[in-house]
């Protein structure tokens, strides 16, 4: 059954569709009973792995998470996706991950938290879960368990994840860990006793730490030596793996049915220019993709190395660690100004969470450090000293604010019309004196709802980030706006 809790019509959501197609595409999640359990540092070794081996390899990741496609993207050279079943529903996601999967000989999901945790909802219960993921794509699971410290309690805590989804999803177990000489006796127990393969471990390994900071992990090009680090647990579990059953496995998937989206792109293309750098990384790869099918191409610079702004109709400015780089921000006063021109001159702009930051007057660091930000908007921003908001939204215009759109669609900042909603997650610790209140933020469960977004001229700016397949209308209006604008050409 295809839930699709509070989406808009499913022929909008995936605008045109394409006649079903069968696809048969070679995967497994790596899932783990909590956080911390090692996912990414497992996922990484093995994308290495598979990687050496000659695959033709493509990675995925479960929710909402910036941080650990990133490393993945490390490893492969390629994009990791994102696969969110709140976001897209089930058959978009279904449809997004053969997409993405496309060429590959085989494609491995990291899931997210623990197994079963997501947004438990009447109707949709573990919704967003890495369980929910597997079930909608009918993925085979590898367990990873944290085993430090334990002994037959390992296969008590598995026996409980084997009996507790109402799908069996879970075909293997990969420990994390543990002392080598462990190993043979965590198989036998985990094998007479359970009925499912121990496929391999990793032992304890000594110099390789994945530090965090208070988003989640450290980007990766802050980990000294990362790739040999993943070259060594590669190398680890080249010994430690039974890679031939994991291939067995991916290769047993079972096929699926989908319906690709057939997106129609605006006449001609229109230059939109994407902030990355080390203050501005996260970026959903599915969004930058929507975008290129509508007829985006995509410039990237960069806010703290580049002087000026390429030659573009339209900016976004993605989340990201600008208060790690606040002096070098601030420093810039000729990206600040041409920033800010560009958004006096009303270009279509798009902000959000780190973006939406840097356009506000100042950043106000923890330890009180002040600096200066584009100042397109009045708000100053702070960094508290607990989570100010987390988790998913859903968003739609103010009807109170009279902020949808009217008969003219260039008319306002909003590019979400009267009823619309488009999805999107808040994970963020600074808090700003002007959130906006163009919009309505509500959370899937419990009712509870607040206003947010600024809007104003070009700008639709805030902290949630948005999933623009959760409404593709959204990002085909603000595409058609840049088409529009011509305070700055090509």
């Amino acid at each position: 059954m295809d839930r699709k809790y509070g989406h808009q019509d499913e022929e909008k959501t995936l605008l045109n569709l394409s006649l079903p197609q069968s696809i048969h595409a070679p995967r497994f999640l790596l899932a783990a009973p909590k956080s911390g359990s090692g996912k990414t540092f497992v996922t990484c070794g093995i994308l290495q792995l598979l990687k050496d081996k000659g695959k033709e390899v493509r990675a995925f990741k479960c929710g909402p998470d910036y941080i650990d496609p990133m490393f993945h993207r490390t490893v492969l050279g390629l994009p990791s996706k994102n696969l969110d079943t709140f976001f897209a529903g089930e058959a978009l996601t279904a449809s997004l991950f053969a997409e993405g999967a496309k060429g590959a000989d085989i494609s491995v999901m990291e899931g997210v938290m623990g197994y079963f945790d997501g947004v438990d909802l009447p109707d949709h219960p573990m919704l967003a879960s890495a369980y929910d993921l597997a079930r909608s794509t009918k993925t085979p699971v590898i367990l990873v368990v944290d085993a430090k410290g334990m002994s037959r309690s390992v296969v008590a805590m598995i026996k409980g994840f084997l009996d507790y989804g109402k799908e069996p999803t879970i075909r293997g177990v990969i420990l994390n860990r543990i002392a080598p000489g462990m190993f043979p006796l965590f198989k036998e127990m985990i094998e007479t006793e359970l009925g499912i393969p121990a496929i391999g471990y990793l032992p304890r390994m000594e110099g390789a730490l994945w530090e965090s900071r208070h988003l989640g992990l450290v980007q990766p090009e802050e980990i000294r030596e990362l790739q040999s680090q993943v070259e060594r647990i590669a190398g680890t579990l080249s010994e430690t793996l039974d890679l031939p059953l994991l291939l067995k496995i991916a290769e047993e998937a079972e096929d699926l049915s989908v319906r690709m989206p057939d997106i129609t792109p605006l006449p001609e293309a229109v230059r939109i220019g994407v902030a990355r750098d080390a203050a501005f990384s996260f970026y959903y790869e599915d969004n930058l993709r929507l975008l290129t099918k509508l007829g985006a191409e995509l410039i990237e610079f960069s806010p703290l190395t580049d002087s000026v702004l390429p030659k573009v109709r339209g900016l976004i400015l993605g989340g990201g660690y600008p208060e790690l780089y606040g002096g070098e921000l601030s420093e810039n006063k000729s990206m600040l100004q041409s920033i800010r021109a560009a958004a006096a001159s009303g270009m279509p702009i798009l902000a959000e969470c780190g973006g939406f930051m840097y356009l506000q007057k100042e950043l106000v660091t923890k330890e009180g450090e002040r600096f200066s930000m584009v100042g397109a908007l009045p708000g100053e921003t702070r960094m508290g000293e607990r989570l100010v908001r987390f988790g998913y939204i859903t968003l739609t215009p103010n009807a109170e604010n009279g902020n949808g759109l009217g008969e003219d669609i260039f008319a306002g900042a909003s590019y979400l019309a009267p009823g619309e909603t488009i999805r999107g997650h808040e994970f963020h610790y600074f808090d700003s004196t002007d959130n906006g209140a163009s919009c309505i933020a509500k959370k899937p469960k419990g009712g509870r709802q607040w206003e947010c977004m600024v809007s104003r001229q070009g700008i639709f700016a805030g902290y949630p980030h948005l999933y623009y397949y959760s409404d593709p209308d959204f990002a085909k209006r603000f595409l058609e706006k840049c088409a529009a604008y011509h305070g700055r050409t090509e």
